[in-house]
């Protein structure tokens, strides 16, 4: 496809200069317009598309630098070249600082015009490159945009559609006589609320990659202790410490947290006795240099039994241990208070991070924890 000839309008008080700069422009391939003045150059400037506007200093009455002015007040102004006689560079400083692209001096012989050519040719390529990446940015925001649309609408059907299956697990629950049956669909019900608040808060920010784990689990906690209040009188409590994790390793994390706050709720205490369940989540730097998470959940319950087994449902450990070798974590368990009637029950998930586990620079994690 055979390309338009660049308009140019080349503002000059010389006539014969200018009818001459049309003439050697055009076997250049440009179709040059002139005017007299920077008052006229201004005004069609205004009611004609141009692609360049070339401007000449010494002018009666309105000079260069004001028409320069006029030009970079209108909408949508072209790039200007300036064209001086002087070789003073404050004037060409002057000009570039006040919106011109170039400039060039002006000087006897053909050199003059293959030089105005050569400056064209440059500051056309430069706009050229210059409108394509604007529009390639423009086209860039917008398709973002369209992708930040369309995840809010997955987020959102996501999350009404885990509401619903909560929903209809909790009224299969309530239908069930075996009691059995009843605590794995209370159980299955507390899991796919685990990770709906994860949905929901991805849902609810601009950031789909990392989560807020403090925020995260002390809402999470709300809802463990909202539903086993309504079987047992419990409390649940965390101490988190600010920090914004991956958003796969926050789903392991509420996972576990899951399992191991609800075999406390469970077993730690009387079924009828109120009891208190804390969570505490905790990044460290070791001396090796390694950045580590503990999860520990904690009772003042009646403690491991002596043969140290594990209360718990066969699923649920098995959750845990899939987790835990999924991060290579460990599990451990110890006496909260020992040797008291009531020792209680310490459950603390251990695991070192990978780099991209934790938002560094996010204010809330300390400036110097590196991993």
């Amino acid at each position: 496809m055979i390309r338009p000839a660049a308009r140019i309008l080349y503002i000059d008080d010389d006539e014969g200069l200018r009818r001459l700069v049309a003439r050697v422009l055009a076997r250049k391939g440009y179709d040059v317009t002139t005017a007299a003045s920077g008052d006229e150059g201004i005004a069609m400037t205004a009611s004609q598309a141009f692609d360049l506007v070339a401007v000449d200093h010494y002018m009666p009455g309105r000079d260069g630098l004001s028409t320069l002015e006029g030009l970079r007040a209108l909408p949508d102004c072209p790039p200007i070249v300036y064209v001086t006689g002087s070789e003073e560079s404050r004037i060409a400083v002057a000009a570039l600082k006040a919106g011109a692209q170039d400039y060039v001096v002006k000087a006897v012989g053909d050199d003059f015009f293959d030089l105005l050519a050569q400056s064209f040719a440059q500051v056309l390529e430069a706009t050229a490159l210059r409108q394509a990446r604007d529009r390639a940015e423009q086209d860039l925001r917008a398709s973002n945009a369209r992708l930040e649309t369309l995840l809010r609408e997955v987020n959102h059907r996501v999350a009404n559609n885990l509401q619903m299956v909560m929903a209809f697990v909790s009224m299969q629950a309530r239908s069930v006589d075996n009691e059995a049956a009843r605590d794995a669909l209370y159980r299955a019900h507390q899991r796919i609320a685990t990770i709906a608040q994860v949905n929901r808060r991805l849902y609810t920010t601009n950031d789909v990659e990392f989560v807020a784990i403090d925020d995260y689990l002390a809402a999470l906690a709300s809802d463990m202790g909202d539903a086993w209040s309504a079987q047992r009188p419990r409390t649940v409590t965390v101490d988190a410490d600010p920090a914004r994790l991956k958003t796969d390793l926050a789903v392991t994390i509420g996972l576990a947290a899951n399992e191991l706050v609800g075999n406390a709720c469970k077993y730690a205490y009387p079924a009828d006795a109120e009891g208190e369940v804390r969570v505490t989540l905790r990044l460290t730097q070791q001396a090796d240099a390694e950045a580590r998470l503990m999860l520990c959940v904690e009772d003042d319950g009646w403690g491991m039994p002596p043969d140290g087994t594990v209360h718990g449902t066969g699923l649920g450990t098995r959750l845990i241990d899939a987790l835990t070798r999924s991060r290579g974590a460990r599990l451990a368990h110890e006496a909260v208070h020992p040797g008291e009637a009531m020792p209680g029950t310490r459950a603390c998930l251990t695991l070192t991070l990978n780099a991209d586990d934790l938002c560094l620079g996010d204010e809330s994690v300390p400036a110097d924890f590196t991993i």
